[in-house]
């Protein structure tokens, strides 16, 4: 299957929804993206640049138990 991205006016997505209802689903997947895709996509983005670089802080399952402990007191 090939994918396509449309955008429209919210006036008419009843009408275009209507028109593509016509096809069975075999023949078109109507997928609805998420409004903060391509925010979240920056910052996976940004998250993952400074894990490969290595100015991000990792922790074990050990020391983050031991900081969860450290704030419930």
């Amino acid at each position: 299957m090939e994918v396509i991205r449309i955008e429209f006016k919210s006036e008419i997505k009843e009408r275009l929804l209507e028109m593509l209802s016509c096809f069975s689903s075999d023949e078109l997947k109507i997928i609805f993206e998420d409004s903060d895709f391509y925010e979240n996509k920056i910052k996976v983005h940004e998250a993952y640049s400074k894990l490969k670089n290595g100015t991000t802080k990792l922790y074990s399952i050990d020391e983050v138990e031991l900081i969860l402990d450290k704030e419930k007191l």
